[in-house]
């Protein structure tokens, strides 16, 4: 269903630049006409093609947002989907520099943060590290996040997580937390259901 009106969308917009750009591409209005007919056609027709061509740019944009969202779900079907997020709580303990992630004792993402990157996870920002295709059954995530920690001190601390997966989609979230009572971060891993 989702196809048939992806394909009616593009069809209409092929037709709709097809015939912005033979508009474009018109005679001259015939000599016969007056001066002030002409003239008062004149101004309307490049506000109408203006109008057309905006119209045309705005499908374009909702047929590309279209086609991602299409491309999304043939890649990575909700029954064998996992996805993984990265998140921070105040983070005034530790300063994230880069995670890596093994997923059955194979390394699916190594990322690297920019300080940018940092400053939008400690905003409440929530990053997708990773989307893939997961068999059901039981698997293990190992997740090792380094940084520096308390005292300016290089810090490598890692977490593990084992979940089944079933036939619907996973989402795991990484969450870094500050630890009042033990001032030092804390690394936990969220199974979302």
């Amino acid at each position: 269903m989702f196809f048939i009106r992806l394909c009616r969308a593009f069809a209409a917009l092929s037709i709709a630049f097809a015939s912005t750009a033979w508009a474009a591409d018109a005679p001259a209005p015939a000599a016969a006409a007056s001066a002030p007919e002409a003239a008062a056609s004149a101004p309307a027709r490049p506000a109408s093609l203006d109008a057309r061509i905006q119209e045309v740019k705005g499908d374009v944009i909702r047929l590309n947002r279209d086609l991602l969202v299409l491309e999304e779900e043939l890649l990575f079907p909700a029954n064998t989907q996992v996805a993984l997020f990265v998140s921070m709580d105040v983070g005034k303990l530790f300063e994230l520099e880069s995670v890596q992630i093994k997923l059955d004792d194979k390394v699916i993402t190594n990322y690297l943060y920019t300080p940018l990157e940092v400053q939008a996870l400690h905003r409440g920002g929530v990053q997708r590290v990773h989307v893939g295709n997961l068999k059901s059954g039981e698997h293990e995530i190992v997740a090792f996040f380094t940084g520096k920690g308390p005292h300016d001190r290089d810090y490598k601390r890692g977490t593990t997580i084992r979940f089944e997966k079933g036939t619907d989609a996973k989402y795991i979230e990484l969450q870094i937390k500050d630890s009042a009572g033990k001032l030092q971060p804390e690394f936990e891993v969220k199974v979302w259901q």
